[in-house]
């Protein structure tokens, strides 16, 4: 994934100079975390299931080289081809060899933030293969060249009066911000796609080990089409997306439907069991696993390797106030919020850095994890790891320095309070900055910042009340 011009905190800017999408995403962000808290209330086992998962997942990755082995086998023995792609070349050109032998021309895709993370599209095109995506969401994206602000759904940050605009504009159709009618309009083109394309390529939301199957999890139908349609499927999985069993891959659907949307169960959740058999008449003449490595191995062996616990609901963005405030885009990553503030670093390098500080570390991400991930906790540690590496900005770097000294030192920590209050006196305005000095004013552009008090805790202390 290519580096963006702008820097993160430029990225902020723009985002927060755009308030209908700002609050487009703060209104269906809400929503969602409103319909997982009323799905997990009604979910009595909530707690329980949520350990349990956290445990698959944990087992899981301990023995990851054992279930992948496993998996693979199984994915051949029922016909299948298994492909292990060190990284995102090695998988864009695997799929581009079967697209050159099998004369594909059109492709149709289901929703996969996998092949976003490895721009699979891009590839594609730049073959000459049409590539066109099949979930409402991306292919609005799509249509009008943007970028998905949200893992689950991509165009939170849109109105329905801006998708009227994009259907009026690319597919020529009469200007509408109907939803009904815009489903209609989509779903009319979407028909000819699914008939026409002569490769489904997907994501994996799960494979299971024991027995080569994989999940698929939507609400629209499209994975299932693209899927059985199409001569060729192409399913691309990151490789820590297994379950050892098919009751560890129920315990996940239970939870994921309702951390990403409130649902007890999605629409469509379809278990794919190698290409078609002979005397079948569904399903693709051949199935492709591509598992995709992309720096997770040596996530894996690291102190953040809790990160790669995830399912990708997208509750932790639904929770996170940073989210809420700057929308998705600003993170410049195809994996916004909390989880992708730790992920994106790992997996893209050095530009994503500052973003495991777009965090007030107020732990909603880690109350609503259907996995219990410790969010905040691998927050803490990636800019821990950062400062170590020495790649933290040279403000924070000197101002930590100072920190540090004066905290271990009483008599400089209390001159610092002094001081602080005495310019308190002399800026603040009825209790607040309205304006703070250098790397700080970043704050105070839009909001104001609490004057230090009067008397401080210490000095509180040492002349109690006589009260």
């Amino acid at each position: 994934m290519a580096a963006t011009e702008l820097s993160f905190y430029d990225r902020i800017s723009d985002a927060l100079a755009k308030p209908e999408g700002q609050l487009a995403i703060a209104a269906g962000a809400k929503a969602k975390y409103n319909n997982r808290a009323r799905a997990m209330s009604e979910f009595p086992s909530m707690e329980i299931t949520r350990d349990r998962a956290r445990s698959i997942r944990a087992h899981t990755l301990s023995q990851l080289d054992k279930f992948l082995a496993e998996f693979a086998d199984n994915v051949e023995a029922l016909g299948g081809h298994i492909f292990w792609a060190k990284d995102a070349q090695e998988c864009n050109q695997y799929i581009n060899e079967i697209a050159r032998a099998k004369d594909v021309q059109l492709v149709a895709k289901a929703k996969s933030m996998l092949t976003e993370e490895i721009s699979l599209n891009q590839s594609l095109e730049t073959s000459g293969i049409d590539v066109v995506e099949t979930d409402l969401g991306e292919f609005i994206v799509q249509l009008s060249g943007d970028k998905p602000s949200h893992i689950i759904a991509p165009i939170l940050h849109m109105t329905r009066e801006d998708v009227g605009n994009v259907f009026n504009e690319k597919l020529n159709v009469p200007f509408s911000d109907d939803p009904a009618t815009l489903n209609a309009i989509a779903r009319t083109h979407m028909r000819e796609i699914f008939l026409k394309a002569d490769m489904g390529i997907s994501g994996v939301n799960f494979g299971v080990s024991e027995s080569g199957a994989i999940c698929l999890v939507t609400n629209e139908g499209n994975g299932r089409l693209i899927s059985t349609a199409p001569r060729i499927h192409v399913a691309v999985m990151g490789m820590e997306r297994l379950v050892p069993t098919l009751a560890d891959l129920s315990i996940m659907l239970q939870l994921l439907a309702r951390s990403a949307t409130g649902q007890k169960l999605t629409a469509y959740s379809s278990i794919l069991c190698g290409p078609r058999r002979k005397n079948e008449y569904d399903g693709p003449e051949e199935l492709h696993i591509v598992i995709l490595d992309n720096g997770r191995s040596e996530i894996l062996g690291s102190a953040l390797s809790e990160i790669l616990y995830c399912i990708r609901c997208g509750a932790c963005l639904n929770a996170c106030p940073v989210f809420h405030s700057i929308g998705g885009h600003a993170y410049g990553s195809v994996y916004p919020g909390p989880v992708g503030s730790v992920l994106s670093p790992l997996l893209f390098g050095d530009p994503w850095n500052p973003l495991p500080h777009a965090s007030s570390l107020c732990g909603a991400c880690k109350e609503v994890c259907p996995v219990n991930i410790d969010l905040p906790g691998l927050l803490l540690e990636s800019r821990s790891q950062q400062i170590a590496k020495g790649k933290s900005p040279l403000w924070m770097r000197l101002s930590q320095w100072i920190y540090a000294i004066t905290s271990c030192n009483p008599i400089l920590f209390g001159l610092a309070l002094r001081s602080g209050q005495v310019v308190s006196r002399l800026l603040a305005h009825d209790g607040w900055f309205t304006t703070l000095p250098g790397p700080l004013q970043g704050w105070s552009v839009h909001r104001d910042f609490p004057a230090l008090a009067k008397k401080s805790f210490r000095q509180l202390w040492d002349k109690p009340s006589q009260d």
